[in-house]
C-alpha cells in the first residue's frame, strides 16, 4: 500500500501535540543515526529535512500518514536526537522536558522505532533508552540504519554485537540508500498501528 505524508507541525510542549486520534510511531536515535533519511525512505519523498549537521531536530515533528485514498492511518513523530534529548540524566543532557512525558504517557503511541547505526559499536545511551522504554512498558523495535555500508559478514557480526549489548532478540537492518529492509519495517509499523486503531 502506498502512503502520503503531510508535515503537521513541530511541538515544543505537550500543549502543542496534535490531538491523540490516530496510532503514532515514534522515531528515536542519536543525532547522526539517519532518522530523517529513514523517514523519507519510508514514504518515498523528502518529507523530513535531512541536515548535514546532526542534531538539528529540537522539537517533536509530527507527520500525518494517510493511505492513497486520503484516509487517516497513523502519525509519525520524529524526536530530537540524543544530543538534544533528556530522558534521564544518564542518557545525554539537552532533550527538552516534554519528551519524557510524551514517551511515557501518550495514549496513542503504538511503537517506538529505536535507531542505531549498524556501523557503530553499541553505545551505553542506546541501552539506557531501551531500559527506560522497558520500564515504562513501551513497545519498541530496534532498527539498524546504514546497513548498506557493511558486507554480509561484517553486518552479521555487527548485528550480533548490537543484539548482545542491547539485550534484544530482533534487530532489523535497513538502508535508506538502497531501500533494503524498508518493506519489512513497514510491515511491523502496520501491524503495530492496527493494534491501536
Amino acid at each position: 500500500m502506498r502512503y502520503a505524508i503531510q508535515f503537521l507541525r513541530p511541538a515544543v510542549s505537550a500543549a502543542q501535540f496534535p490531538k491523540a486520534e490516530a496510532p503514532e510511531i515514534a522515531f528515536l536515535g542519536r543525532s547522526n543515526v539517519g532518522k530523517s533519511s529513514l523517514l523519507n525512505a519510508l514514504v518515498g519523498e523528502k518529507a523530513a529535512k535531512v541536515s548535514s549537521t546532526p542534531g538539528r531536530t529540537r522539537a517533536i515533528n509530527f507527520f500525518l500518514v494517510s493511505d492513497e485514498r486520503g484516509r487517516r492511518k497513523m502519525m509519525f513523530a520524529d524526536l530530537p536526537g540524543y544530543g538534544y534529548a533528556k530522558i534521564s540524566k544518564s542518557i545525554a543532557a539537552g532533550w527538552p522536558a516534554f519528551i519524557e512525558p510524551y514517551l511515557a504517557e501518550r495514549a496513542t503511541l503504538a511503537l517506538c522505532i529505536c535507531l542505531v547505526d549498524a556501523n557503530v559499536p553499541p553505545r551505553p545511551n542506546d541501552r539506557q533508552l531501551l531500559d527506560w522504554l522497558r520500564a515504562v512498558d513501551r513497545e519498541f523495535l530496534v532498527v539498524a540504519t546504514k546497513a548498506d555500508r557493511l558486507s554480509g559478514n561484517q553486518r552479521t557480526r555487527s548485528l550480533a554485537a548490537l543484539k548482545r549489548e542491547l539485550e534484544v532478540e530482533e534487530i532489523l537492518p535497513v538502508s535508506a540508500k538502497t531501500g533494503a529492509g524498508i518493506r519489512e519495517l513497514w510491515r511491523k509499523i502496520e501491524e503495530m498501528s492496527s493494534r491501536e486503531a
